[in-house]
């Protein structure tokens, strides 16, 4: 069995998206990557069929299980309590230079990233975005854009709304919609970083944003916010404030589940990756090839092996 070469990592457009770890080690026990709690229980996690594992401060991971989990390709997420904060994130597999040198190239070119940042414009809203503006002037035309959507959202689920407040080192400090919507940014976050990652990108290198280490994740996630998780945020939180159930008992949990359906219903995993190729092509700026020693893309788009067989 020695000479068998080991399973390709699933392609990111056929896996679940992500699982929340609070409380318990991560190990790999008989084979298995498993969840252990305190009294010795184990729960198995099928990690190779993720695109995260986002772990919260009550999770602990053992070197075998990041190991396997790199191997796989599921990106682990280190985040905050409930997704308040993101603190890290693991590369799931070695990505090549290639794809981030021409990342790198179309940020540094001002009217490549121009174009860039208005592709994304176009995709976010449905419209092209002002022309003969910055990309300064272009983000603050997206802040105003989305205070309005917020504001929208929350007359339309009934939310006592008093703006996007919360302080990312006191979880408690946050009204509900607030928290909220942490916990549902925080859900796509750790995906379009998982895909950014797999496509051979750097989460860093943004274009509307910059200087953050998550900064092409803010823009890539950005696109698909108010499509996805946004208005489930505001539901739960509606819900929970009129007292109705199940969200008013468990409204961040009704969040993880509410932005999880979403993901599956919208095919999410599945446009990531190729939507990201369509927002650099439209800096155009022709990619570099890969030189001949470069190796194989570490998590392919393309399906190996027949139907129902495990890439």
């Amino acid at each position: 069995m020695s000479g068998i070469a080991p399973p390709r990592p699933i392609p990111i457009k056929d896996r679940a998206s992500i699982l929340f770890i609070e409380k318990g080690q991560l190990d790999v026990r008989d084979g298995a990557f498993v969840v252990v709690d305190k009294i010795g229980v184990r729960t198995h996690i099928p990690v190779g069929g993720l695109a995260c594992l986002m772990l919260e401060p009550g999770a602990r991971v053992s070197h075998a299980a990041v190991s396997l989990a790199a191997r796989v390709g599921c990106l682990l997420v280190w985040i905050g309590e409930a997704g308040v904060r993101l603190y890290a994130a693991g590369q799931p597999g070695g990505a090549r230079a290639d794809r981030l040198l021409h990342q790198a190239k179309l940020a540094l070119d001002e009217d490549a990233r121009l174009k860039v940042v208005r592709r994304m414009y176009d995709m976010r809203f449905g419209e092209p975005a002002p022309q003969r503006r910055s990309v300064d002037q272009l983000r603050g035309i997206e802040g105003a854009r989305v205070k309005r959507l917020y504001e929208v959202l929350a007359r339309q689920h009934g939310v006592r709304w008093r703006g996007r407040r919360y302080d990312a080192g006191n979880w408690t400090s946050a009204d509900l919609p607030n928290r909220c919507l942490s916990q549902a940014t925080a859900c796509l976050y750790g995906l379009a970083e998982a895909a950014i990652l797999a496509a051979g990108y750097a989460p860093a290198i943004g274009f509307l944003h910059t200087g953050k280490p998550q900064s092409f994740v803010y823009d890539v996630a950005d696109v698909y916010k108010f499509d996805t998780v946004v208005p489930i945020a505001f539901r739960v939180a509606g819900e929970a404030q009129q007292g109705r159930r199940p969200s008013a008992t468990d409204p961040v949990g009704e969040v993880r589940r509410g932005c999880r359906d979403s993901f599956r219903k919208t095919g999410l995993l599945t446009k990531l990756i190729p939507n990201i190729e369509d927002m650099l092509a439209a800096g155009e700026l022709a990619p570099p090839q890969p030189p001949e020693e470069a190796q194989p893309v570490a998590i392919s788009e393309e399906p190996s092996g027949d139907v129902g067989h495990r890439s």
